[in-house]
């Protein structure tokens, strides 16, 4: 994960000035409210799906909801739904091996969305994926955005996936830049 995005979901404190997310004054949280707020708040979607190869599809998204207090059939319905949203309730029961890269990282993505977080922090989430499955997956990002009304913080190097988004910034010598409004449906950055 890059500083500027460990900085974003307060892994990382600033040296100066105050974060604020949706209005919640997220610099100086201690660590277990902070740990709460981003589960409540943070989906992540990396580009090396960080998947546990020895649990199975269900098994990895249902792994943010073992630290809620929902129920075991509530967990249930609830990962059902997050793999259905991204295509794959036929392959719940597959293992990380047993599926495509662009599979594997809809299994991420579905992680990422199962407890209905704020936002989603995409890092590359397409950078390992050919491009008809890059393409997939932003089509998937995009359904987030404009059916269940997902905001997106997306770092990618694609300039084709950059292109989709609302807002796009540039890092220039530490600092982000405003490289232009589009008429995508999202936040992104290239790097």
């Amino acid at each position: 994960m890059k500083p500027e995005e460990r900085i974003i979901v307060a892994l990382d404190v600033p040296t100066a000035g105050h974060i604020s997310v949706d209005g919640d004054e997220i610099t100086n949280m201690s660590a277990s409210k902070l740990t709460q707020w981003r589960a409540r708040h943070v989906g992540f979607i990396f580009q090396m799906y960080n998947l546990i190869p020895v649990l199975t599809a269900f098994q990895n998204v249902e792994l943010p909801l073992l630290l809620t207090k929902l129920s075991k059939a509530e967990r249930r319905t609830h990962v059902e739904a997050a793999l259905s949203i991204v295509g794959l309730a036929d392959r719940m029961n597959h293992y990380p091996r047993q599926l495509s890269g662009g599979q594997e990282q809809r299994v991420t993505i579905a992680r990422a969305i199962v407890s209905d977080p704020t936002f989603l922090l995409c890092d590359e989430p397409t950078g390992d994926l050919d491009r008809r499955s890059a393409d997939d997956i932003m089509a998937l990002i995009l359904q987030l955005v404009k059916e269940h009304g997902k905001t997106v913080l997306m770092v990618t190097h694609d300039p084709v996936v950059a292109r989709k988004a609302d807002i796009t910034l540039h890092l220039e010598k530490g600092a982000l830049v405003e490289a232009g409004r589009t008429e995508g449906a999202m936040a992104g950055g290239a790097a």
